[in-house]
Formats: structure tokens, C-alpha cells, sequence
């Protein structure tokens, strides 16, 4: 909870259950009680019944509201600690002074909603971190004195040496020092394509081992690894955001000493120049009179009502903090694999020599892949038409390529430097200057071509970018990538700002840099993403791509592959923040007038809470405006419909 609410549970401990629904929550639960108790006194009122009994049901509605705000409000109180709980806690006990005690309740009951809604959102974002340590395997296997030995991961030391086969995460970060692979950098650092890896290379924790066997040296414990760092700035980003003051504390924090401060001097030079019974009395109405209300049921009827709406949209939104800061962004950082790509490596080339063509040299590369398992090998199968003769004896050379034999001849696929371009030099440096991953294929020991293979961009994402950049929004692409692909992607889809060959770690030190000129959201797809995720004022995971902890790490999340929900949220947050503001200052605004008539004696406490009761009937039924919406008009490549689409929101 923030420290400026002044309110709410105090922070759970590690071993302390995490609420998964809503009814987990112990603020709603207390609430849900409370607003029960709270009806039947208004029943009894109404019907005429027993007054003692209608008070002791108030009574009881009150303290049970007030457990949820109450204790840690005074605890923060000894810290010089004040917020919206401190004021709600002054106004209630103001008005259990007055006699009204239904009026108490009543502001315990609206509070407490407002608490549990925040500590579910809270409680979801702690939760994201479990997801990370499924990155590392329960076991490593390590030689020592030419043994092979199963440890936990948590017992690796510096210098010990990992075996690692095909198909296992690597449990640490490392040096190869034997074996040839192509490793699954995915998870680290964004690679679309996996990475060819030998002696000397480094590997981090939570890649996947291809096909080759590697003898790795440790190079850090796994308390100091990769995915431990990874760890680290997230638990440091997000327990920044759970102390970030929210839009009602923000108020209240200036608000509620000036208040208090008022009642004081109304009641202490009220009482020399006048009435002391009198001018006490007022100050506690004009106390009644500043309690915010209106302001605290408002923002998260608005909220609620929101969220719901965004979800009719495929945009999952964690929370009131969430929906403000994606209302409010002004930079869009964009990873590039899996949110502006497709995460799907594709054909987009072939060269052809020795009087080959097209059909010659796929049908030739797909004989070796059809025995394959390697990374590649679905991208050129695709790329086929008709059915694949496929080679026999295929033979996978680590790190370099495919032979085998069909009808007599020998074919080989690799990579340039295992195979001679020859001719087709030019073709393979231009393929690779595009960002492809370019391989030579070979018939009877004959170049016959060479093809590309990209991930390419999501058909929408061109005009997403450029409907971004016409919104007033700078948009940035962040990437784990080499420069040469991260550019030509880049050039492609309209991005002038591109920073390539990045670790997780770079990546949340870029975005504290853009966070210093503007307010900023990452929009990201995986456990690479997830410190970015973290650091920005908002962080923002293509769901349906992205990983568990991508999408639990993130404030909101896309849950479809279509890009231009990103534009529709975006939209949609922006006006919902406006009937947020809207709310806030029909709320500021009624204190403001409540005050000075409350001073003067024109209103007593009755008329206060009446005025109050109609406020919050008012901001309620306006905040639930937040909660209309339309739908994607259409799901294909072109634009034209989201414009359309997010302007009608409302």
C-alpha cells in the first residue's frame, strides 16, 4: 500500500498467502460484511424499528469497515505518516461525535471497497516473480574428478563445470568450454533466431541447449546469475510502484494536514471569540464536510468500471495506478521480437546458382530439415509446396549445418564458413544486412543456393507505429537483436529510435532514461522484457506471445496478437483518466463549497451528508461511463478501422 494512503493492510510477508480472486481479499471480504450489516440498519431505520438496535448495527458496520484502515492508519500516524486514511479516520470519528453514526459507516464501508481493490492489484503484480524461477532447472550436472554429478542449482560455485545435453535450460551463467550448439537465447535477451555457440561463448541462465553437448564453466552462483538480476530489478521497480502515490493520495496529501490544521483554528479561535460548544461542533461538520467521500468511492467505481470495459478490448488492466499511467504515457518503448514481429522466422529469400532454381534449392534444404530438429527447419518446411522427399542418413554437424543422402547424392545445409558462399557472397552479406539468417545449400557437392530466413514484421505493426507517432507519442524500439536486424525492422515499420544488442539490464536503463523526459510505457513479450517491463511508468506484455512472466510482470497486458489494441487501451485509458479527473474535481469542488458553508453554520451535519450522498451518487454514475466501449472493428493487417474504433469508445 502506498505510505501516503495512510491506509490498508500492511505489506504481506513472503510466506503469507498472495489473494488470487477477489474474495481472497481480506479488505473486500471485511467490506462485503460491512455493507450487509450497514443495509439492515438502514432497513430497520426505514421500517421504523428499534432505534438502539438501527445504531448498534451502524456501530458494528463502522468498526468492521474501520479494521481495514484504521489500525495501519494510526501505526503510519507514529511514522508522521498521513493520507486519505487519516482524514477518513478523523471524519468518522467527527461524525460518530455528532450522532451520526450511520454517516461513519457508511465512509468505513465505501473506503474499505477502495482498499481491497488496490491490495488485489498489488497482490497480482507479487505474484508475476513466481513465474521467473520456473526459468531454472531443479537440477544441474556437473563433473568433478571425471564424474558426473546431479546438484540443486543453488549449489553451483564459480569454476565448477556444467554438462549440459540437448534439449536442458542451462542452470547458471557460464563459459563454454567444450561442444557446439545453437542455443535458445529467447528468454535473456529477445534473439529471434537461435544463436550459434562454441568454445568461449557465453551462456546465461534460462537458455535452452540445441543439439550439441556443452561443458560450461560456471561463471556466477545462481544467487548472482542472469535471471537473478532479473529478479532483483523487478522486486526493486515494483516495490517503487507499490510506494508511488496513488491519484487519491496524491490529493490528500496536501489536502488532509491543511484540513486538519482548519479544524483546529476553527475550533480554537472559535471558542475564544465565541461559543466554545458551538465552534467545536463546526469544526468537527466542517471535518465531515472535507471528508473525501465521494472522491473515495469514485475512482475505483471509475476503475472497476474501466477495466471491465478494456477487457471487452483483449487488454487486461492490473489496477486504478495502471489505468491512470496508461492514460497518461507519452513514450511507447517497443520490444522488437514477438511484439513488433510475429516471433514466427519465415523464408523471405532465395539465391540461386550452378543453374538451380527456387523449388530446387528449398526442396533440397528441405530433404535435410524434414530429419531435423533444428530451429529452422519449420520455417523453410513451410515454405514448401507439395510433399518433402526426405534425405536419409542425416547427420547434424554442432554449429554448422546438415548432411545426408538422397538418391545417391550428398547434400549438405549450413551456415557461410562451413559452406563457401562462392558466388553467392554478395547475395548472403545483402541477406544478412537485411537481418536474416542466411544458409548455403549444397546438391552432390554443388552450391546450388542460399536461403533467408526473418522474422518478420506483424502485418499491422507499420501502421500501429505510425498511428502512435500521429497520437503526439515518441516511440522507441528496444531490442536484444543485432544492430543490422534491429535497423532494417526498424526502417521498415517507421521507427527512427532503435537500440539494439541489449541485455535485460540494458534495457531497464534505457527506459530510467526515457522515464527522465517523459511518462513512459514497454511494450514487451518476454522474461527479457521483464525488467523494461518493471522500470517504465508502465509496462505493457503482448499476452498471447508472451510469457507468464511477461504478462505478470506487466501493468496491463494485450492478450491478443493483433498490435492495434495497443492503440484502442491507449485510447481507452485516456478518456477513462478524464472522467477520473472529472470525478476528483466534482469531489475537490463539493469540499471546496462545503467548507465555507459549514463554517458559517448554513449547513449543519445533516445537510453535509445529504450533499455528500448525492455527490456519490453523481461520480458514481459518471465513472460508470468508463465502462463503454466497442470492439476491434476488424482483424486484419490494415489500420483504418482502430482510429475508428477507439474514437467511438464511450
Amino acid at each position: 500500500m502506498s505510505e501516503a494512503c495512510g491506509c490498508g493492510s500492511d505489506e504481506r510477508s513472503e510466506d503469507e498467502h498472495e489473494p488470487e480472486r477477489l474474495w481472497e481479499v481480506s479488505e473486500l471480504r471485511a467490506a462485503a460484511v460491512a455493507g450487509v450489516v450497514l443495509a439492515a440498519g438502514y432497513i430497520l431505520g426505514w421500517s421504523g424499528g428499534a432505534h438502539a438496535v438501527e445504531i448498534g448495527l451502524y456501530a458494528l458496520a463502522l468498526a468492521i469497515g474501520a479494521w481495514t484502515f484504521v489500525p495501519s492508519t494510526l501505526r503510519r500516524l507514529t511514522k508522521g505518516k498521513i493520507g486519505v486514511g487519516t482524514l477518513m479516520t478523523i471524519a468518522a470519528v467527527g461524525a460518530v461525535i455528532l450522532g451520526e453514526v450511520g454517516e461513519a459507516a457508511m465512509l468505513a464501508f465505501l473506503f474499505s471497497i477502495s482498499e481491497g481493490l488496490e491490495e488485489y492489484s498489488l497482490a497480482r503484480t507479487r505474484r508475476g516473480l513466481r513465474a521467473l524461477l520456473s526459468l531454472v532447472p531443479d537440477e544441474a550436472t556437473i563433473l568433478r574428478d571425471g564424474t558426473e554429478t546431479t546438484i540443486p542449482p543453488a549449489e553451483l560455485r564459480v569454476g565448477d563445470r556444467m554438462l549440459v545435453r540437448p534439449g536442458e535450460r542451462v542452470a547458471t551463467d557460464g563459459t563454454i568450454t567444450s561442444g557446439r550448439t545453437a542455443l535458445d537465447v529467447s528468454a535473456i535477451t529477445g534473439e529471434s533466431v537461435p544463436v550459434e555457440a562454441g568454445p568461449g561463448d557465453e551462456v546465461f541462465a534460462g537458455s535452452i541447449n540445441g543439439t550439441g553437448v556443452l561443458e560450461v564453466e560456471v561463471t556466477s552462483s545462481a544467487a548472482d546469475n542472469s535471471l537473478a538480476r532479473i529478479v532483483a530489478i523487478v522486486e526493486a521497480e515494483q516495490s517503487r510502484k507499490g510506494e508511488a502515490q496513488r491519484l487519491a493520495d496524491r490529493i490528500a496529501k496536501p489536502l488532509v494536514p491543511a484540513i486538519m490544521v482548519a479544524a483546529v483554528l476553527i475550533a480554537a479561535i472559535g471558542s475564544v471569540l465565541g461559543d466554545p460548544l458551538v465552534w467545536i461542533e463546526r469544526a468537527l461538520v466542517v471535518l465531515v464536510a472535507a471528508s473525501p467521500c465521494a472522491l473515495a468511492i469514485s475512482v475505483p467505481v471509475t476503475v472497476v468500471a474501466a477495466i471491465g470495459a478494456a477487457s471487452k478490448l483483449g487488454v487486461l488492466v492490473k489496477g486504478g495506478a495502471a489505468l491512470e499511467a496508461l492514460g497518461a504515457v507519452r513514450t511507447i518503448a517497443l520490444d522488437k521480437t514477438g511484439t513488433l514481429t510475429a516471433n514466427k522466422p519465415t523464408v523471405i529469400d532465395v539465391a540461386t546458382t550452378n543453374g538451380a532454381n527456387r523449388d530446387q534449392v528449398l526442396d533440397v534444404a528441405a530433404a535435410l530439415e524434414a530429419r531435423s530438429e533444428h530451429p529452422l527447419a519449420a520455417a523453410i518446411l513451410a515454405a514448401i509446396d507439395g510433399r518433402v522427399r526426405p534425405a536419409e542418413d542425416v547427420d547434424a554437424v554442432t554449429g554448422a549445418g546438415l548432411t545426408g543422402l538422397r538418391d545417391g547424392r550428398r547434400l549438405r545445409l549450413g551456415r557461410p564458413g562451413w559452406l563457401d558462399p562462392g558466388s553467392l557472397a554478395e547475395q548472403v552479406a545483402a541477406m544478412q544486412a537485411a537481418g536474416a539468417t542466411a544458409v548455403l545449400v549444397e546438391d552432390d557437392d554443388t552450391l546450388i543456393g542460399a536461403i533467408a530466413v526473418r522474422d518478420e514484421l506483424r502485418p499491422e505493426a507499420a501502421q500501429v507505429v505510425e498511428h502512435l507517432r500521429r497520437g503526439g507519442y515518441q516511440v522507441a524500439m528496444l531490442t536484444g537483436d543485432n544492430q543490422a536486424t534491429a535497423h532494417a525492422l526498424a526502417k521498415q515499420v517507421g521507427i527512427d529510435t532503435v537500440h539494439a544488442d541489449l541485455r535485460p539490464e540494458d534495457k531497464a536503463v534505457l527506459i530510467g532514461q526515457l522515464r527522465q523526459h517523459s511518462s513512459t510505457a514497454m511494450v514487451g513479450d518476454g522474461v527479457n522484457d521483464a525488467p523494461a517491463l518493471a522500470t517504465a511508468d508502465l509496462g505493457i506484455a503482448m499476452g498471447a506471445m508472451g510469457t507468464d512472466v511477461a504478462i505478470e510482470t506487466a501493468d496491463v497486458a494485450l492478450m491478443g496478437e493483433d498490435l492495434r489494441h495497443l492503440t484502442q487501451a491507449l485510447a481507452h485509458a485516456r478518456r477513462a483518466r478524464r472522467i477520473m479527473l472529472q470525478n476528483v474535481g466534482l469531489s475537490l469542488g463539493l469540499i471546496t463549497v462545503l467548507i465555507p458553508l459549514a463554517l458559517t453554520g448554513v449547513l449543519g451535519l445533516a445537510a453535509v451528508v445529504a450533499v455528500h450522498e448525492l455527490a456519490e451518487i453523481v461520480v458514481i454514475a459518471n465513472g460508470v461511463r468508463a465502462g463503454r466501449t466497442k470492439t476491434l472493428v476488424s482483424t486484419g493487417p490494415q489500420l483504418a478501422a482502430a482510429p475508428a474504433a477507439a474514437s467511438t469508445i464511450g
